[in-house]
């Protein structure tokens, strides 16, 4: 966050870049969040201005969803390195920050907050989704589908099936920057060479599992839930945006708007609503223009996430 004057109210104005990145962030199920107020140096290190800074952030992260106690506020000078590696003389004041999450933590410098963040868990024991980036045609090799693996292991001998396109077949080895995989693990990106599949059969955005524990599938349609963040007028059945999800890149329409929620709870405010408007959260029935492949949120967390524009 920009300390300046008018910098933060502007950020965190009704259509501000702040509130519109903390809503994205929450809404696409980022749990943890670190504040750094940046340009103290600006304000002449003013504790005044810094409490003030807080204070109205922590009640707009609130509204957004967020526990402020978990959240460490960290005063810093990027352009003069205050607080960022080494604690800043500039502020007496400052008593650091602290954060009630798993455990309880407290530190000076935003290096000390990011090395608090709670390690997430690599889901590396759910069926295998591996969303392709590209894929190559090497010569002497074949054809080599590139992407990071999300969920589950990928190895060479497993039966793969790629979805939407509903190819399946034998992967002959896996590698990450030049080097060969036993396996690939979640968060790896990998490339890996498969039997019989020539470059024309699949594509950025189609989805690699394994064949025998929950392949992929595509979908013609799905019910998900939606929330508009900043949209001039409204938005309903009908309305056609180009959607991005894992690495799909693909036009969708909303069917239909099937009910209105709190966006905090989750829970029904008004069932089919004709229109929905900027701050509001429905439920809605998607339909790409082709098949592609999504899944719960719940099950596999990164295809399940989405945001959509206007073409």
């Amino acid at each position: 966050i920009a300390a300046g004057t008018g910098e933060f109210e502007a950020g965190i104005s009704k259509d501000g870049q702040t509130r519109e990145h903390a809503l994205l962030a929450y809404t696409l199920g980022v749990k943890q969040l670190i504040v750094a107020i940046n340009k103290m140096d600006t304000t002449k290190w003013s504790e005044e201005r810094y409490q003030e800074i807080i204070k109205e952030t922590s009640n707009f992260i609130k509204k957004v969803g967020y526990n402020p106690k978990t959240v460490p506020f960290v005063p810093i000078s990027g352009f003069n390195g205050d607080n960022m590696i080494e604690p800043s003389t500039n502020c007496p004041w400052y008593k650091g920050w602290e954060k009630e999450t798993k455990t309880k933590a407290s530190g000076k410098t935003l290096l000390e907050a990011i090395d608090a963040i709670d390690t997430p868990q690599r889901p590396s024991d759910k069926p295998l989704r591996l969303p392709l980036q590209d894929v190559y045609k090497i010569g002497g090799i074949g054809t080599v589908p590139v992407g990071r693996v999300e969920t589950g292991v990928i190895k060479a001998g497993m039966v793969v099936t790629f979805a939407p396109a509903g190819v399946t077949t034998e992967v002959k080895s896996v590698e990450m920057h030049h080097e060969q995989l036993v396996e690939g693990v979640p968060g790896d990106n990998v490339g890996f060479n498969v039997k019989n599949v020539s470059v024309k059969e699949i594509r950025r955005g189609n989805v690699a599992g394994d064949s025998k524990n929950d392949p992929p599938k595509g979908c013609d349609s799905f019910n998900a839930q939606v929330i508009v963040l900043n949209h001039p007028g409204q938005v309903g059945a009908g309305y056609a945006p180009v959607l991005d999800c894992h690495t799909a890149h693909i036009a969708c329409k909303f069917a239909e708007l099937l009910e209105k929620i709190d966006r905090r709870t989750g829970k029904s405010i008004e069932n089919s609503p004709k229109f929905i408007k900027s701050g509001d959260a429905a439920i809605v029935k998607m339909i790409p223009s082709k098949p592609m492949c999504v899944e719960a949120f719940t099950e596999y967390p990164p295809l399940g996430r989405f945001a959509v524009r206007d073409m």
